[in-house]
């Protein structure tokens, strides 16, 4: 968690391009704000077409680590120097890296070895939604369910980390440049001709071919291109073809002479091309021309807009007139002049100084929202779905008087309303049984109406109790850990004391065969809580949003609970606070539950498993009730034998609702 008083923040931070010197000047700005960080980078890497050696000069935080495979989201660092950092005390581990890499899973992998359970967070660059193939979808969720918030360089890249199941809100930090290097040239207009750049790499999708017929199409202007690639002959052969061979000057990669490079030209455009594959990420080469002075004439491709802001002339991708007419505005002074100031001023918050302080900022951010609340938590809202007599009501709520009470009275009962009354409780009648999933919803609505909907909501069965300080114990472990997404506690018969089985693996095709085969009982993942008595944190119930209402009733909790766990929340168990609950407390009709409860089962698998997975699941299921209608005995073999008959010939799931009848 956070640094202790007066002691700095640890941080490992993992950053294979670390290779490059001046790309750890971010590293540097955090350790001049006290950030105790050790770095780990790889000791060669290829950068630019070249590969480089890891020099640390006097970067004494930075670690070099050998690396297998060369591809930036798919290599492994040598795991023996990883191992022995991550057994040190760390308030933050940072992963520079993709969600999706290889690299980052291979961190994962050794800090859950390790036990290490400092908060994670990662880096994420990549803008379009891609489809990974399994395994890498599966390490991919992983991560993002490890991770306790990430940081992007454009806007869409933070959208998709949440659209994949980040719950954080991803936090935006631009790359960084240094303007002591970037300065502006000595010129103060624009030159006849104007001297037009481009910096980069010359593939197809860099549009440089774009860039040539623009100038093809406007006179007094020359072209000098910085960079290098494979399309280098191809165009060079197109500047031919134009007639413009004399106008333009291919001069390779210019590595230490780039700055030098801007500042001999007047204008720098980038026509880069949105593929299928790929779109440009952030633009560094936008913010090092603006820090020379140069105006900037760009393509409205990717994060190339949030970068360029307004100090820059956005044009259409693929519009070769468009950059014709855009270099025009810039060969007038006047605009030449405006758009160079705005520039200047533009590129300040990409300062390395200026990324650092957000970084540092971002740590502690992430720090503050790990730690639990302090002073005394405010109550949550008490939400009972009622049906039937009001008598197990009363016990239900004695112990919670003067908490904020919600009832949603499925079965509209005048007995139960007055009783809401009694005890100061909000009463919603929704004028017929819609189920409990459904009940829920509404209490949710009006929560949120009423002023309440960030509260923690405790649901409640009417046959279940739970004292008022048990409230506050789980409420105070739901809020010392900011995964948590809900808590249930340790549960027993009123009368006899008999333990229910709190914490459930959530139901499978492979766990029915297990039971089937009787091996159930070596199923023991912690999946879900019961929802008799179950604490839900609002922060949860805000990101992973209300109850499926498919489910009248049963599963219903098993259902949000794996979307909760697909966003990154956990499930707890607290088994020091103890509660009672009878079970089918409000229901004497045990073939009534039994469908309910089946029905909803197979509802939940097709859900979650799909046709396919619901033929398993019936087919594990057949087979365990079949054997145990011939072995057992006495009730037993008359529940088996209702199971069998009911999964034989039970309609398929994902039709509408679950099932419909009288709720809890």
């Amino acid at each position: 968690m956070a640094a202790g008083a007066g002691r700095p923040l640890r941080v490992l931070r993992a950053a294979h391009h670390g290779v490059v010197s001046a790309w750890r000047e971010r590293e540097r700005e955090l350790v001049r704000r006290g950030v105790d960080l050790t770095m780990v980078s790889a000791t060669r890497w290829n950068e630019g077409g070249a590969d480089i050696d890891l020099d640390p000069g006097d970067d004494d935080f930075v670690v070099g680590v050998g690396t297998l495979g060369t591809h930036p989201n798919g290599f492994l660092f040598d795991p023996r120097p990883l191992w022995r950092l991550l057994g040190e005390h760390w308030d933050l581990i940072d992963l520079h890296e993709e969600p999706c890499a290889t690299q980052t899973a291979e961190v994962l992998a050794l800090m859950r070895l390790r036990g290490v359970t400092a908060p994670v967070v990662m880096y994420a660059a990549q803008n379009i939604p891609k489809r990974y193939p399994i395994p890498i979808r599966w390490t991919e969720r992983w991560a993002l369910r490890r991770a306790a918030n990430a940081y992007v360089c454009n806007v869409e890249a933070g959208r998709i980390l949440q659209d994949k199941g980040l719950r954080a809100q991803p936090k935006l930090i631009g790359l960084g440049t240094d303007l002591d290097v970037f300065t502006p040239g000595a010129h103060d207009a624009p030159r006849t001709p104007l001297k037009v750049g481009y910096a980069g790499r010359l593939e197809t999708y860099k549009g440089v071919d774009v860039l040539l017929r623009a100038i093809a199409r406007t006179p007094d202007c020359t072209l000098e291109v910085a960079g290098d690639g494979p399309e280098r002959d191809a165009l060079t052969a197109l500047a031919d073809e134009l007639g413009i061979a004399g106008r333009v000057d291919f001069r390779g990669h210019l590595g230490a002479q780039l700055p030098a490079f801007y500042r001999e030209l007047d204008v720098l455009v980038v026509p880069s091309l949105p593929t299928k594959g790929w779109l440009e990420q952030f633009g560094r080469v936008v913010v090092e021309a603006m820090a020379s002075g140069v105006p900037v004439i760009s393509s409205a491709s990717g994060a190339l807009p949030e970068v360029v802001g307004d100090a820059g002339i956005l044009v259409p991708p693929g519009d070769p007139d468009a950059i014709g007419r855009a270099l025009t505005e810039v060969a007038d002074p006047a605009r030449w002049a405006a758009l160079r100031a705005a520039g200047l001023e533009h590129c300040r918050q990409y300062s390395w100084a200026a990324i650092g302080e957000r970084h540092r900022a971002f740590y502690d951010e992430v720090l503050a929202a790990e730690e639990p609340p302090q002073g005394d938590l405010p109550d949550p809202e008490v939400v009972v779905v009622a049906y039937g007599s009001p008598d197990p009501l009363r016990a239900a709520l004695a112990p919670l008087a003067g908490f904020p009470i919600t009832i949603v009275d499925n079965s509209s009962d005048p007995d139960t309303c007055a009783l809401a009354e009694e005890f100061g409780a909000h009463y919603v009648d929704p004028g017929a049984n819609l189920g409990f999933a459904a009940a829920v919803n509404i209490a949710l609505r009006s929560l949120a109406e009423r002023g309440r909907g960030a509260a923690d909501v405790l649901l409640l069965n009417p046959d279940a109790t739970i004292a008022a300080d048990a409230v506050g114990a789980l409420e105070r472990e739901l809020h010392a850990d900011s995964r948590l997404a809900c808590v249930a506690p340790r549960q027993t018969a009123p009368d006899s004391g008999t333990p229910d089985r709190v914490v459930w693996p959530f139901p499978s095709p492979l766990g029915a065969w297990l039971v089937a085969l009787g091996l159930g009982r070596l199923d023991r993942r912690h999946g879900f809580v019961i929802g008799s008595i179950l604490l839900l944190k609002g922060d949860a119930l805000r990101d992973v949003g209300g109850f499926d209402e498919r489910f009248f009733l049963y599963a219903e909790e098993t259902d949000w609970q794996r979307r909760a766990v697909a966003r990154g929340w956990r499930t707890g168990y607290v088994p020091a606070v103890v509660g009672t609950h009878v079970g089918a407390g409000t229901s004497s009709d045990s073939q009534v539950r039994s469908r309910l409860f089946h029905t909803s089962q197979l509802a939940y698998i097709h859900k979650h498993f799909g046709a396919a997975g619901e033929i398993v699941y019936r087919a594990a299921t057949v087979a365990g009730a079949a054997v145990r209608s011939v072995l057992a005995s006495g009730e037993a073999r008359d529940d088996a034998r209702w199971r069998l008959r009911f999964y034989l010939t039970a309609p398929r799931a994902g039709r509408g609702r679950a099932a419909t009848g009288p709720a809890r």
